[in-house]
């Protein structure tokens, strides 16, 4: 028989207090629920995705300003370059050269 992984979990208090609201049963199901979910199962599969590094030569001045930029947005410089780059490659950015 397996172990049940879940049994000595220990859960912050903002998990805590996500599992007490469900156990109420205080929970309502979001609009469009079926379209989120497949929206966030796209995300999911793309972050565990393999990443494969590439080096890049830039401006110091241009690395510095992303750098200030994504630090603006809380995120870290290479993510934001990542997301730029991704959003490109799908075509959802046009960029002017």
């Amino acid at each position: 028989m397996k172990k049940n992984p879940f049994n000595n979990l220990v859960l912050n208090p903002e998990e805590q207090n996500i599992e007490n609201m469900f156990e109420k049963g205080e929970f309502v199901r979001v609009k469009n629920f079926e379209k989120r979910k497949k929206e966030l199962a796209s995300y999911a599969r793309y972050t565990l995705s393999k990443n494969k590094r590439i080096n890049i030569r830039m401006h110091e001045s241009d690395l510095q300003a992303i750098k200030e930029r994504a630090q603006k947005h809380g995120l870290p410089y290479q993510t934001l370059i990542s997301t730029i780059l991704h959003n490109y490659a799908k075509g959802a950015v046009e960029i002017t050269l």
